[in-house]
């Protein structure tokens, strides 16, 4: 292949792709060695940088894509909300998801800690949305599960690989402009307001399984529903000595009173 039949191929290989194109899958599509691969992609690179160009080809979640340039944005957004409704994440998502980034893997009672709230709701909401993933379980008393960002995340925000990560001074805007500016920010998102449980509660299921695929969001939501379930039924069956006994001295009290005599 000529180097302008390369250029031609490589663009189209990229295009096409659905998820960023790693170099070597497109070294191999092309049939050639690494090294000329990479050099046909910094050729495509600069010649997509030129200010007549609307998109770009840029290096995000270990591979290439195409992405519009950022003097775009506001008419590209305008036109995408006027075919879908657009990407919604309430601010307790957002600081979720920004404790996970940057703590990741991180357990269920270590982001309550932090955040002083139980997530249980906002963890399953950016499963569904998959913006996080499982990463296994926690070698600890329970085997709570790990939580970590997925390359869903690495896509939405435009990051290559996490050593990209903004300060996390900075992320909160990055976040409101990849998800639409303030447009992006839902209002209300089902998370308990009380203070977090102890870490204890945390109860895993005890499984056997020590790593979860990466993408199957019906099993990453199966085995948060589980936990969070079986921290609810340790709190429900939890009581504490003082209770005890106040019940026996109210029972006792109501007993005596119904003496004949007394």
């Amino acid at each position: 292949m000529t180097p302008q039949e390369i250029q031609a191929a490589l663009e189209a290989i990229i295009y096409a792709a659905d998820e960023p194109a790693t170099l070597d899958q497109i070294a191999k599509a092309l049939g050639v060695e690494k090294a000329e691969a990479r050099t046909a992609l910094d050729l495509l690179v600069a010649n997509y940088q030129t200010d007549d160009r609307g998109i770009e080809v840029r290096k995000v979640a270990g591979g290439w894509k195409f992405y519009t340039k950022a003097q775009h944005h506001d008419v590209v957004r305008k036109f995408i909300k006027s075919l879908q409704p657009p990407l919604r994440l309430t601010m307790p998502a957002l600081e979720t998801l920004a404790v996970i980034a940057y703590k990741q893997p991180a357990t269920i009672p270590e982001i309550n800690e932090i955040r002083g709230v139980n997530v249980g709701g906002v963890i399953k909401t950016l499963l569904e949305k998959r913006l996080i993933t499982t990463a296994g379980r926690k070698e600890v008393i329970g085997r709570p599960i790990l939580y970590r960002t997925s390359k869903q995340f690495l896509m939405r925000f435009g990051l290559f690989d996490l050593d990209e990560l903004p300060s996390l001074k900075e992320f909160e805007a990055l976040a409101q402009a990849a998800l639409g500016d303030d447009t992006g920010i839902a209002l209300t998102e089902p998370e308990d307001s009380t203070v977090a449980p102890p870490a204890s509660i945390e109860a895993g299921t005890g499984t056997e399984a020590t790593s979860v695929p990466d993408d199957p969001i019906e099993a990453d939501l199966a085995a948060a529903s589980a936990e969070l379930h079986n921290a609810d039924a340790d709190n429900s069956e939890s009581t504490s000595p003082e209770a005890d006994g106040a019940r026996a001295a109210a029972a006792s009290a109501g007993k005596g009173s119904s003496e004949p005599g007394s």
